[in-house]
């Protein structure tokens, strides 16, 4: 056998792996296409790798069939098997690296952060105990610079959207988008971590934001990276102006955010650039005419429902790109009229939540009597709003009877703010509250993938380890929605346990998975969904299974021959048909 390269009509470039037999060429398998001369190259080397695989004693049996089997030829194969597909279902194993060793470690990166989650040296106890082979921590180190590159994950951000597109029937109708924080353990700061608004509680750690943009059913779509002390407000125009230039979407999406997100300048971006968009409102924050009109509604129970129409103008600032090039910063202040509708939703529950934190809070003030209340108190504070205060930050009322009636009419209320009209009420707020799946993200992302804490300095490194924890929570979320539909007979995060005992040994042709348990069975079955096997995997059927490449090797050899058995057909009239001698076409 021999490597042959072929010109194609399109001005690629085939290579494939040619036999020889009886002055007869004939093809054993094509490698792929490449389109310029680094394409090439790296098939080539593949090319050569293959034949190594498809030397003629490949396939001696008689060896096959004597040899001893140790526990050195055991490996555990459940990674490869299950999430190996996974991370190639998505389209991530088509992506062009530097280097393809780095397209390895890269792919081992994201599985061990499934199975493994911890810092990168954990990687090395990974290819011990599921690759037999050892690993150089330098070399992860290495790979990680040469990882993060922005086309590199702009093409990875790509494979995932289509993907995910393809299983909302090419129609994603709404997206939400969330900011969190991640912290290191280091206490120093450069340009990208810095001391900001931690949501974990870590206020002297630095850290960055993580921006993420979600389907209803909590999908990943693209996400970027912030500086630490970014206002989260501020991230939203950005986020979206590279989401709409990367997908080039023809029909944009209904934006979903929380309050953080409700301020002047994101509304105009929206208004302005056709978004439609449904964001929280921050009740007992909004103007005294609306918190007057709310207070006159009548809320009878939870099921009640009001709604407001809003005209108002928007005032929003403008900046001047071509000063702020020059480290000047001009601001225009511009005007816009808009139409919104605020819903108005009741919870009892609410309720009593928002008078415990009051009655908490005026208790709070009145252990204050006696003490001096500092402006830093009152920053902090959110017992503030009950005061009275002077310009010289004496107190001149301890309470305020008035503001705290005001606060106990509006108990209970949480409101919505859209420009969407199609939408009926109540639609909107479920799809708010749908919400809850990227706050979901956030959570085992940071729990069962272990995102945080960062242990990285630099700045690529920092990018490429955020890129693998995204490419692990699109394989996370493809895993379980396929566990889902096939209805595994066992709890979701125990198949990762079960996932760890697949076992296979290594043979002359590659490794023979062992037969499999009944959940085990099942969760194969819900990830090879094309593939429905009846008996155990130590048959060839389940090689092409494990892994395609094998179906060149085995099919030459007549291993992969169709299975024509049928149950035969009842003989009627004939005394005890089912006992006597059967016939079957095999």
């Amino acid at each position: 056998m021999f490597v042959r390269k072929k010109k194609n009509s399109s001005g690629s470039v085939s290579v494939q792996i040619i036999s020889k037999n009886n002055n007869k060429y004939k093809v054993v398998e094509t490698i792929g296409c490449g389109r310029n001369e680094f394409e090439v190259e790296q098939l080539l080397q593949n090319a050569k790798n293959r034949l190594i695989e498809l030397e003629p004693n490949l396939f001696d049996f008689m060896n096959y069939n004597n040899q001893k089997l140790t526990n050195k030829d055991m490996r555990v194969i459940g990674d490869e098997l299950i999430f190996g597909k996974l991370f190639k279902d998505l389209g991530c194993e088509n992506i062009l690296f530097k280097k393809e060793e780095d397209k390895e470690i890269f792919k081992a990166l994201v599985v061990s952060r499934l199975l493994y989650p911890g810092s990168k040296l954990y990687l090395i106890d990974y290819y011990h105990i599921y690759k037999k082979r050892k690993i150089d921590k330098n070399k992860i180190y290495r790979c990680l610079d040469n990882i993060y590159e922005d086309h590199l994950k702009q093409n990875i951000e790509k494979c995932i959207f289509n993907h995910t597109n393809e299983k909302m029937n090419n129609t994603i109708t709404f997206t939400f988008y969330d900011v969190t924080t991640l912290y290191f353990e280091s206490e120093s700061e450069d340009d990208l971590r810095r001391v900001g608004f931690s949501k974990e509680g870590k206020l002297a750690r630095p850290q960055i934001q993580l921006g993420l943009f979600t389907t209803l059913q909590g999908y990943p779509l693209s996400y970027e990276v912030y500086e630490g002390n970014k206002f989260e407000g501020h991230t939203l125009v950005d986020i979206l102006k590279k989401f709409q230039e990367k997908f080039n979407l023809s029909l944009k999406p209904v934006v979903v955010a929380d309050r953080g997100m409700l301020n002047n300048d994101n509304l105009a971006y929206l208004e302005t650039n056709g978004y439609k968009y449904i964001i929280a409102a921050k009740i007992k924050n909004i103007s005294n005419e609306l918190k007057e009109e709310i207070s006159n509604l009548s809320f009878i129970n939870d099921s009640t429902i009001h709604t407001i129409n809003i005209n108002k103008e928007l005032i929003y600032k403008e900046q001047n790109e071509e000063i702020n090039l020059i480290n000047k910063k001009r601001v225009h202040k511009k005007s816009l009229d808009i139409k919104q509708r605020l819903i108005l939703s009741y919870s009892s529950k609410r309720a009593k939540k928002d008078k415990y934190t009051r009655e908490k809070a005026i208790e709070k003030i009145q252990s204050k009597i006696s003490k001096n209340i500092t402006k830093s108190d009152l920053k902090l504070s959110y017992y503030a709003k009950y005061l009275d205060i002077d310009n010289t930050l004496d107190i001149k009322y301890r309470l305020n009877p008035k503001k705290i009636i005001e606060d106990e009419k509006l108990d209970g209320i949480k409101g919505f703010i859209t420009n969407d009209f199609t939408l009926n009420p109540n639609e909107i707020i479920q799809h708010y509250q749908n919400q809850y799946d990227i706050e979901k993200a956030f959570r085992i992302s940071k729990t069962d993938l272990k995102i945080r804490p960062i242990y990285h300095r630099l700045e690529t490194r920092i990018k490429a380890h955020i890129l693998i924890s995204f490419v692990a929570y699109a394989v996370y979320k493809e895993f379980e929605r396929k566990i889902k539909l096939s209805n595994v007979d066992v709890k979701f995060k125990l198949t990762f346990d079960y996932i760890k005992t697949m076992y296979g040994y290594k043979t002359l042709f590659g490794v023979e998975p062992l037969e499999m348990d009944e959940i085990q069975r099942q969760i194969y079955d819900a990830i090879y969904s094309k593939w429905k096997f009846g008996c155990p995997m130590r048959n060839s059927g389940g090689l092409v299974a494990y892994d395609e490449q094998f179906r060149t090797i085995l099919k030459p050899h007549g291993l992969l021959t169709r299975d024509a058995r049928s149950v035969e057909r009842k003989k009627y009239g004939k005394k005890k048909a089912r006992k006597s001698s059967q016939f079957s076409k095999r």
